[in-house]
């Protein structure tokens, strides 16, 4: 009987690290709403010792019943090692992140009179020393992150459908150039692990948040998301993205995932305000965090508004898709709806690139600054002092 009870033991331990290793990190009910990073990396980095431990405990139980139990005995203990081994290969080869989120086989990347990008597709844009791409989200959203060089530079452009959260960051760590895999995720938000350290680090902040490298940021590249038509407006030079064939399902399944029109319930848009899956619009000024509601903006198109400070607007184009987020300064903005541009206090008209095109100030550029598209659950979640903008323009 004791035999029989170890033999028990080993099986059930060697189920939950399998299943638990995958559960705490993948987007499964309850496994995102609770603390449970320390013990998923645990999990994750002595998975080795614990299998270990699994099979010894049913080792010995296994061989006696073999050699001297009934048949009965033999077909259930060999039923219960088909199970684990079962389990174990679903797991660690069907259920694992970066089996499930592969990187491109091939990244082809085309001129505007090449490109099979519809133009009002959205994109992640990236500008570096003279050098503009553009990302659409329809495919990063899928890959997770995309590894290229632009201007000379190594980046790592990355997204997180389960969060609606671009960004891009450079792939060195303490100057050497580190390679990350897609872990999982934690509180909805994709991890990568370092190659080097085996430290997970948090795609929506740059941060490790647990491992040797702890506390340690990536550098973030400035990016902006639009439509493709209004990156071409602002970079006619651009090279877009294009899709690998190796993934065509892959990519339908994302379809509609820019409208907001997808149907899992980790990607659909909520049209209600301040909702989990409310689209917002986040800004951070000197560690101080605003959130603007997307119908709000819509609706008013233009938000002047002072954070930590800084006199800031933030504006929506008049696709409804492209946003933008500038310093002002002395500046008030209204949206002229004849001329479907901003236009300021002194009735000078500005293009959605911020450049000032007729008017007294004439010449004159607005200074851009970072802003993102979320989802309200993903940016209240990573940016926790965030306030709400709530009052009307």
């Amino acid at each position: 009987m004791a035999r029989a009870f170890q033999f028990i033991a080993g099986i059930l331990v060697l189920l939950a690290i399998e299943i638990y290793r995958v559960y705490y990190i993948m987007p499964f009910t309850g496994s995102q709403d609770s603390d449970t990073l320390e013990i998923a990396y645990f999990i994750h980095q002595n998975i080795f010792y614990l299998r270990t431990v699994g099979i010894a405990l049913i080792l010995f139980p296994a061989w006696y019943y073999y050699s001297l139990g009934t048949v009965v005995s033999k077909v259930l203990i060999s039923a219960a090692i088909v199970v684990v081994l079962v389990v174990a290969y679903f797991l660690n080869f069907k259920k694992v992140a970066d089996r499930m989120f592969l990187q491109p086989t091939q990244k082809i990347f085309a001129a505007m009179d090449r490109n099979q990008i519809s133009r009002d597709n959205l994109v992640l844009g990236v500008h570096i020393n003279g050098e503009s791409r553009a990302y659409p989200i329809e495919l990063i959203g899928y890959h997770r992150q995309v590894r290229d060089s632009l201007g000379g530079q190594a980046i790592m452009v990355t997204y997180c459908t389960a969060c609606r959260a671009g960004r891009v960051y450079s792939p060195e760590v303490d100057g050497v150039h580190e390679n990350f895999r897609l872990v999982g995720m934690d509180h909805f938000n994709t991890m990568f692990e370092d190659g080097s350290t085996g430290s997970w680090w948090r795609q929506a902040t740059g941060e490790a948040v647990i491992g040797s490298q702890k506390g340690k940021v990536l550098k973030e590249i400035p990016s902006a998301q639009m439509t493709l038509h209004a990156w071409f407006e602002k970079y006619p030079n651009t090279t877009v993205m294009q899709p690998d064939s190796t993934f065509t399902e892959q990519y339908a399944l994302m379809k509609n995932y820019d409208e907001g029109k997808s149907q899992n319930y980790l990607t659909r848009r909520d049209s209600l305000s301040w909702k989990d899956k409310s689209w917002v619009v986040g800004v951070t000024v000197a560690n101080h965090s605003r959130a603007y509601d997307w119908v709000e903006l819509t609706r008013q198109r233009v938000i002047n508004d002072t954070l930590r400070g800084l006199p800031i607007v933030v504006a929506i184009a008049n696709d409804s898709a492209s946003f933008y987020v500038w310093q002002r300064d002395t500046l008030n903005f209204s949206f002229d709806p004849i001329a479907k541009r901003l236009v300021d206090q002194s009735n000078s008209e500005w293009s959605w690139s911020g450049q000032c095109i007729k008017g007294p100030l004439q010449g004159k550029t607005l200074k851009s600054l970072q802003s993102y598209q979320e989802f309200w659950h993903s940016w209240k979640t990573f940016h926790p002092a965030t306030t709400k903008h709530n009052s009307p323009n």
